[in-house]
């Protein structure tokens, strides 16, 4: 069996949400023993992981060295996110492999995917990201070329294109990786956001693609069997701090689009993930799950997390 292994960008930060050098080295190694187990089921593996909070990091120093040196543009920066994350991923997972006694090696990938130039979200984008500024910082980075939105008290924001994932380019890679028997860390971020101009060159564009959404991709282009999305719950709920609150369990995946057209999940957390869940199902994988890391062994299986299968 091949899996997909999505972990959100908290995935490596602590509880508290703090990103500091030591604090994402515990994470990962937290998240590379679930891993282990899975490897240890003779089960083959691919990772991929979130970047928000260490992007967001990177965007803090642009902010405060912007008037000495130009920001770092936001393809580097998940440029830069995909290859620290994959070095502390990588040294944690060849750990816990080493703890088991298993011998197998990981690799990371630098993946980038393709996206439309005529995306409607570069005419007008709608992301906002990092922190807020006072008019006159943020006044600096527009200087540089960025977008910036004013939102009244809070200050100033930057906002960004989240267009739509078509391609992931560096898949066959990863494939080839999987098939030599690596453990493959990839498309990190939701993949470094790229186009090809009409004379076939790739560039990177300011851009942020959904992690998850990026994830299904990814997951269909190197035929994995399943899709585990990681979060810091066991199960997608419906009612959502309601009293009536209520957890999903395994449901077809017309059941699943059917919860959310419902209004049961929010856009910026749980949604997403179901709507990636639900597009490698009906693309033809097997099934996919929502869950928390603790019961990543048993979710592959079917057995645990909010499990959307074939109608």
């Amino acid at each position: 069996m091949k899996v997909l292994l999505a972990l959100g960008g908290n995935a490596m930060t602590n509880r508290d949400g703090r990103a500091r050098v030591e604090d994402q080295i515990a994470a990962a190694q937290v998240a590379m023993q679930a891993v282990a187990g899975l490897v240890s089921e003779g089960i083959d593996v691919v990772i991929t992981h979130g970047n928000g909070p260490q992007v967001g990091n990177l965007l803090v120093k642009n902010e405060l060295a912007a008037s000495v040196v130009p920001p770092v543009p936001l393809d580097w920066c998940g440029a830069q996110t995909q290859g620290t994350l994959g070095f502390v991923l990588m040294n944690a997972l060849d750990a816990a492999l080493a703890e088991r006694g298993i011998d197998k090696r990981s690799a990371a990938v630098v993946t980038r995917a393709r996206v439309d130039a005529g995306d409607a979200g570069f005419t007008r984008p709608t992301k906002p990201i990092g922190r807020f500024l006072p008019a006159e910082e943020a006044r600096v980075l527009r200087e540089h070329g960025e977008i910036w939105e004013d939102r009244g008290e809070k200050g100033w924001r930057r906002m960004v294109a989240s267009p739509e994932p078509l391609e992931i380019l560096d898949a066959p890679a990863v494939h080839a990786l999987v098939e030599a028997g690596f453990v493959v860390v990839a498309n990190g971020g939701g993949g470094i956001p790229v186009v090809r101009d009409a004379d076939g060159v790739l560039h990177g564009v300011e851009a942020v693609i959904d992690k998850d959404l990026g994830a299904a991709l990814l997951a269909r282009s190197v035929e994995v069997d399943v899709l585990v999305v990681a979060t810091d719950v066991s199960n997608a709920v419906l009612r959502y701090g309601q009293p009536s609150a209520e957890q999903v369990g395994t449901v077809s995946v017309d059941q699943m689009r059917g919860y959310g057209s419902e209004g049961h999940f929010a856009s910026g957390s749980m949604g997403p993930k179901v709507d990636a869940v639900c597009r490698f199902v009906e693309q033809g994988g097997r099934r996919a799950v929502i869950t928390n890391l603790d019961n990543i062994v048993d979710a592959v299986a079917g057995n645990a997390g909010t499990v959307v299968v074939p109608n």
